[in-house]
Parts: C-alpha cells; structure tokens; sequence
C-alpha cells in the first residue's frame, strides 16, 4: 500500500459509510478495477476508528444528553425521551449483533461474493424507491416499535451491498419517520455497530502477526473521519432537498457496473 491508496481508500470509506449507497461494494469494486492489492486488517480498523470518531463528533451534544438521561434512568431519575432513546439504540442494536454472532466464517465468505454485493446493491435500492415513494413522514418521535423494527432491518445489513446506512433509514421511511429523524436514528445505532465491528477485527488484528504500518494506518483514520464527518453534514442538509431518489439510482448503476466487472 502506498499514500495514494491508503488516502483513496479513507475518503472512500468516509464518504460511503454513512451515505445510503453501500461501503462494501465500493471497497470492492475499486481495488479491483485498479488492481490494487487488499489493503489489510490493520487499516481496516484504522477507518473504522476514523467513522465512529466522526459520527460520535458530529452528534456529541446529542450524546452527551441521551447519556446522561439514560444513566439517570438507571439511577432512578425518571425515563425521560433522551432516555428512551438511549434504550431503543440498544435494542435495536441487539438484532445485528445475534445474526452476526451466529454467521459461520464459510457463510460470511459466501456473502462477499461480488454477484451477492450486485444483486443485494441493486435489490435494496428498489427497497429504498419503495419506501421513498410511500414515505408519508408523519412522525418524529421514535417508539419502540420503531427501534424493533429498524433493528431487526439493520441484522440484513450483514449481507455485502445492501448499506446499514440504506436499509435502516428504508425502514424508519416506511414506518412513517420523516427523512430527517430516519437517518438520524440510523446515524445514533451506527456507533454501537461501528464500535463492534472495529472491535471485533481489532481484536482479530492483535492475536494476529500481521505487521502495522502505523504511518497508513494514521492517515486513514484521520482521512475517513473528516470525509465521514462531512459526508454526515452534507446527508443531512439535503436530505429534505434532494430526497433518496438520487441514491436509488446510483445504487442501481453501480449494481449494474459490478456485474459488468465481475461476469465475463
């Protein structure tokens, strides 16, 4: 790996992470066109801890609110909607977290096949058209069965290509959130699933003796939370102007690009 990859794969990361579009198949499909070898476990955790820096930033006064009502709850000082949806985070990160658990190493393989990442990119951006079509936004308040519900949409977003980002706000859109409180709450259940998931190959990468280029791994964290933070900024401030329609066509081309690459 050299500067220019590690600093194409950060931004890359950082932009597709938290955008309805899919990570995976983006973190796929550009090694492979550029015959770019993997680029490792290490940096792997390096640009998570670059997106969940940006997403725990970006909503730190949120956070700071939801925490402390739910620490009040447990102590007893009432259940209060910060509170409220301190536990429906939780819960609706219980779901994801039980599917992953129980995926074997040979059907985790099996899923990042590049015609799985296709099918799944091109399959959930009707999905998405779906759910933006009869999206009435009517409510801003999360309920319990919201956080079920999107929870249990979220555990999907383990097969390659469909984007968590995607599928949880497909969900709160056709349980009648508007865009806005969508998103939102899918931003808030990403840092439980993005801190797992560092967690996780971090773990994998210290009972590992893969060597680390620290220097790599530095600039992709750095790279991909500032473009993850901006990307979340950007997300939010046109989300009302622009809706998902141009997400869903996106998804569908680069659905289609995939399976141009990937069937000869």
């Amino acid at each position: 790996m050299d500067i220019f990859q590690a600093l194409a794969l950060a931004v890359l990361q950082g932009l597709t992470e938290f955008l309805p579009i899919s990570s995976s198949a983006h973190l796929i499909l550009l090694p492979v066109l550029l015959g770019w070898e993997d680029q490792g476990l290490a940096f792997d955790v390096a640009v998570h801890v670059g997106t969940l820096t940006a997403v725990v930033v970006y909503y730190r006064k949120d956070l700071a609110k939801i925490m402390s009502a739910w620490l009040g709850s447990l102590m007893g000082k009432g259940f209060t909607d910060d509170a409220q949806l301190a536990w429906y985070v939780g819960l609706g990160t219980i779901p994801v977290g039980l599917v992953g658990i129980g995926l074997s190493d040979a059907m985790q393989e099996a899923l990042r096949s590049p015609l799985v990442i296709a099918g799944a990119t091109i399959i959930f951006a009707l999905l998405l058209w779906w759910a933006e079509k009869r999206a009435k936004e009517q409510r801003t308040k999360i309920t319990l069965v919201d956080a079920i519900m999107v929870g249990l949409f979220q555990a999907i977003a383990l097969i390659p290509g469909t984007s968590r980002s995607g599928i949880t706000i497909t969900a709160g859109l056709l349980l009648g959130l508007t865009r806005e409180n969508a998103a939102k709450f899918s931003f808030l259940l990403s840092i439980p699933v993005i801190a797992l998931a560092g967690s996780l190959k971090a773990l994998e990468l210290y009972q590992s003796d893969v060597a680390v280029s620290w220097d790599f791994m530095s600039i992709g964290a750095v790279a991909s939370a500032v473009v993850a933070y901006l990307s979340i900024s950007w997300f939010l401030r046109l989300l009302n102007k622009i809706g998902m329609m141009p997400f869903v066509w996106y998804r569908l081309v680069l659905g289609v690009i995939l399976i141009a690459v990937f069937i000869r």
